[in-house]
């Protein structure tokens, strides 16, 4: 059984989301998704981004 990563890159986090690398990335840089880098390279924690999608589906505007 594969272990589920923890920390996702920006295509893991398109991929997840079901959106365009691009916007995921703009999303991002913005704040609108929580995200840190490392060097040049964006990378959002797993667990923050659930977090994050749950206050969104109960109507907490971030």
């Amino acid at each position: 059984m594969e272990q589920e990563r923890e920390i996702l890159t920006i295509a893991q986090v398109a991929d997840y989301l079901q959106i365009s690398e691009v916007t995921t990335y703009k999303l991002v840089q913005e704040g609108r998704i929580p995200g840190f880098k490392i060097g040049r390279h964006w990378r959002v924690k797993k667990e923050e981004l659930k977090d994050h999608i749950e206050k969104l589906q109960h109507g907490e505007h971030l």
